[in-house]
């Protein structure tokens, strides 16, 4: 697989939706994550990202404006041990229910499909860091309806073991801009991970089309000791 820009899969894509990044710093040292939001309606754009504990949960920046909370407010990011849990929507309980009874993140994801929000059934992307005793691997999921059939759910797991420094996969909800929005297809794609989180931050949020980015969210992990670093960036302040 070719490594892409992941600057140039920005912005060579109005609205990639909702994305997340997971891999290895170029030092190899951190692991890395990265979760942006975007939006093209009132009720998408009024958000921001706040931190809750050691993750993160949208908000509405106008509570006036809010319409419709259930797609929208929720924890992309949890912490559950040694394990980093990102998603794009309220899964992330899911996932962290399921593995805090033992459950695979595969097998977490088996009771969730894609959102009800017909005619585009926005995927289900989610993603999980385990960092432990100086190791780290990682896997990402997609849960999309069958080429625009909600009548089918397809699932797909793909596992990531002793990442490469320097590596990293990209995922996203939409393939571009359309009505309805089409969904994200094939796997993962791998991209260039830096080890400067604020060059690294401020390069994916410049790279986001300006009218419709929201939100974004970074992490760095030391992989040695679990310590972490943050950067959270809000359009709306």
């Amino acid at each position: 697989m070719n490594m892409l820009s992941l600057e140039q899969e920005l912005k060579g894509n109005a609205y990639p939706g909702r994305g997340i990044v997971i891999g290895r710093s170029a030092d190899g040292k951190k692991a890395v994550t990265a979760y942006f939001i975007m939006g093209r309606s009132v009720n998408s754009r009024n958000r921001v990202f706040i931190e809750e504990g050691q993750g993160i949960r949208t908000q509405a920046f106008d509570p006036s404006k809010l319409e419709d909370p259930s797609l929208i407010i929720y924890a992309p990011v949890r912490v559950l041990g040694n394990h980093t849990i990102v998603t794009n929507g309220d899964q992330t309980d899911t996932i962290y229910e399921g593995m805090d009874k033992g459950l695979t993140f595969e097998q977490s994801l088996r009771s969730r499909e894609f959102e009800p929000d017909g005619p585009n059934y926005t995927p289900r992307i989610s993603g999980v860091m385990n960092v432990e005793g100086g190791k780290y691997d990682y896997a990402m999921s997609i849960l999309k309806s069958n080429n625009g059939n909600p009548d089918a759910c397809n699932r797909y797991t793909f596992s990531y073991e002793n990442p490469v420094a320097g590596e990293g996969h990209f995922i996203h909800t939409y393939m571009h801009d359309g009505n309805p929005l089409p969904s994200f297809e094939g796997e993962p794609k791998l991209v260039a991970v830096p080890d400067d989180i604020d060059a690294f931050t401020e390069n994916v949020w410049n790279s986001l089309n300006e009218e419709n980015k929201v939100s974004l969210f970074v992490r760095f992990i030391d992989i040695a000791d679990g310590t972490y670093e943050t950067r959270i960036v809000n359009k709306n302040k």
